[in-house]
């Protein structure tokens, strides 16, 4: 093998592979390498920022260092990774006499199906890659497959409690694997390998990681209250109504939402006006009320579409190798938008603009943004970007690009764009991810904690989930009832609180084409229910002025507002191991209950002083603590000195 120190920078070169070494911030470095006789020079969503490193060699070895983090490279190609002098990653050889690291395998075209091979740390737990339905705080022992779907969104991204982050710069399908023989990272389909090590505290990991793929903006304060939504609201009058009501009972909104088929035809993106004669007017007055109007906008659009020759002819739609460009099928078949075409994502932008935001509409909601094709065969696509199967997983970063870049054009910096999956990046454009249409289950609740908490740790701060889970729930049961109190006091305790499902119950969509599932306001759930959650949406407003603080830490810091137990007490052992309570911010610890019928739980309480916030009572911490909570209560604590404790004081 030839090493060439040159720049800071080790490049090598080796029988079958070329690639080179680089700090791309302090702390943190990157490698690439490729099978092809060039190396290839994209960075995708990743932001290098130039950073001194100094370079050397040892005999057989070459070693490069930034700030605390080391890597050395022998001439048989194995890399291991130090902070300090421990070491915190090595390459595991595939075959015998330590040889063969790092595997490509060609798929044509100058691309390769690769794979990267570590050794296992029995002691290691990794958090991140992004959200799934999967009841696992640490993914240690997970086999995960790179792919979003509906409840899915694919993050290649982790956080070891070694202190380091892992980040696989490579948008395309592939799977990593956690487990105890090894930790493996697969890509499908790709120009080389290319990975970032990021050295430090979860803090600090999470600025570093915010630095070098983007910082989310700052949140308008809106986005902070009570979102009202469900499946779905069919006309103008009955938005209004609904709006008027929670006006009447005194209890604020700062969001309604309307959900899809309230357009003409998918594909038009405007209100259908035979239920929506005057969305202007009906903007307005919620505008009086102090609430901001969302509506549902899908990637979807068939032949029947106003828009579908100009952007067929155009090529402004996904494409496949083979079979028909019809990829989902939903009251006929569909195509669908591809925002990587910066062609595509203007002229899309462009009638958003006209028929929803000239008419008062103040957000976006991106249903199907994975997108959703079935089958789910991703390198069936060809997009503007590339083949589906070496960038599907951006198709949703380039889609809330479409509408950030397009209100910032228009003077707009109040840029909420709710979604149904992300990318590594997504937060510069103002991604609010939600975990997609799951279940109306105390089950489904317990695996949102797990969720939201691997998701805080990808670099994507703002997340959220239907309050109460999507399908399933019935509203005269007892069942939901208890779920859905349980489930607002977990909303409360998240970035955005946003109430929305398809209830059981009946279908009053007449002539509409898709049927509207059961009412879904606080008024909904019984006169008991009621109480309780008014008192809780009322606690969320006065939660605002924190909430907001947070918020502007996690924008210019990267810090997510909530976050696993460890990303505040890194050195405590047992935050690694506590996944079904969190951080919501500094000085709150909510601990949600989960569980049918529970009124107990434990709660570890690191280090310091601890206020309950329900009565007022004193723990010490580094200790379990037991406690009650009856339907009408949850258990948070907040740290002894903090203001935010009086909040909690009606």
């Amino acid at each position: 093998m030839e090493f060439i120190l040159k720049d800071g920078k080790i490049r090598f070169e080796r029988e079958g592979e070329i690639g080179e070494i680089s700090a791309c911030h302090e702390g943190c470095i990157r490698f690439r390498a490729t099978a092809s006789s060039k190396l290839p020079d994209e960075n995708w969503t990743l932001e290098p920022v130039e950073t001194p490193a100094k370079v050397w060699k040892e005999g057989r070895f070459a070693f490069l260092s930034t700030g605390n983090l080391k890597v050395m490279m022998e001439d048989n190609g194995r890399l291991t990774f130090f902070e300090g002098d421990r070491c915190i990653l090595k390459e595991q050889p595939e075959q015998t006499f330590g040889y063969s690291f790092r595997n490509y395998r060609s798929v044509g075209s100058g691309l390769w199906r690769t794979r990267l091979t570590f050794e296992p740390n029995p002691d290691e737990d990794f958090f991140g890659l992004g959200h799934e339905r999967m009841n696992c705080y640490s993914k240690k022992g997970c086999s995960v497959d790179l792919q979003h779907l509906n409840t899915k969104t694919s993050i290649p991204y982790v956080y070891s409690s070694l202190g380091y982050g892992f980040l696989w710069n490579h948008p395309g399908t592939g799977k990593a694997e956690l487990s105890n023989n090894r930790t493996r990272w697969n890509a499908d389909c790709a120009k080389g390998i290319d990975f970032v090590v990021l050295s430090g505290t979860p803090a600090s990991v999470c600025e570093k990681l915010s630095d070098l793929t983007g910082h989310a903006p700052k949140m308008p304060e809106w986005g902070m209250g009570f979102w009202q939504c469900r499946l779905r609201y069919e006309t103008q009058d009955e938005v209004l109504r609904v709006a008027r009501k929670y006006k009447e009972l005194g209890i604020p909104v700062s969001v309604i939402i309307v959900d899809y088929f309230h357009w003409t035809e998918q594909g038009d993106y405007r209100f259908d006006p035979k239920y929506w004669p005057d969305p202007k007017a009906m903007a307005d007055e919620l505008h009086k009320m102090g609430i901001k109007l969302m509506v549902s906008m899908w990637p979807t659009i068939n032949e029947h579409s106003e828009n579908y020759r100009y952007m067929l002819e155009h090529n402004m739609l996904l494409r496949t190798a083979s079979g028909s460009n019809r990829v989902f099928d939903f009251y006929g078949p569909q195509a669908e938008i591809d925002p990587s075409n910066p062609a595509a994502r203007e002229y899309v932008f462009n009638r958003l603009k006209e028929n929803y935001l000239d008419n008062g509409v103040d957000g976006l909601w991106f249903d199907e943004a994975e997108p959703e094709i079935h089958p789910e065969h991703f390198d069936n696509l060809i997009m503007y970007a590339g083949r589906g199967d070496e960038v599907a997983l951006l198709y949703p970063y380039y889609y809330s690009q479409l509408v950030y870049d397009g209100m910032k054009k228009a003077g707009r910096d109040d840029i909420i764009t709710l979604t149904r999956s992300a990318y590594t990046g997504a937060q510069r454009f103002g991604a609010l991810v939600w975990s997609g249409d799951i279940l109306s289950s105390f089950e489904s609740l317990e695996e949102q904690v797990k969720s939201g908490l691997n998701m805080a740790m990808c670099g994507i701060p703002w997340w959220n989930t239907d309050i109460g889970g999507f399908y399933g729930g019935n509203i005269e049961s007892d069942y939901f009832r208890e779920l859905i109190v349980r489930w607002f006091q977990y909303g409360l305790f998240s970035p955005v609180m946003r109430l929305h499902g398809s209830r059981d119950g009946h279908d009053r969509s007449r002539d509409i084409k898709e049927p509207t599932g059961g009412d879904n306001e606080l008024w909904s759930f019984g006169e008991r229910n009621l109480e309780i959650l008014s008192k809780i949406v009322k606690l969320r407003y006065r939660l605002i002025p924190y909430i907001k603080e947070q918020m502007n830490r996690a924008s210019e810091k990267g810090y997510p507002v909530m976050r696993p137990m460890f990303f505040d007490f890194p050195d405590d052992p047992e935050c690694y191991r506590t996944g079904d309570q969190y951080m919501f911010g500094p000085d709150i610890l909510f601990a949600p209950i989960v569980k049918k019928g529970q009124t107990d739980r434990k709660v570890w309480l690191p280090e310091g002083e601890w206020i309950l916030t329900k009565d007022g009572k004193e723990y010490n911490g580094s200790q379990w603590a037991s406690v009650h909570a009856e339907i009408q209560e949850f258990i948070a604590f907040v740290k002894k000195g903090a203001k935010v404790l009086d909040c909690f004081n009606e």
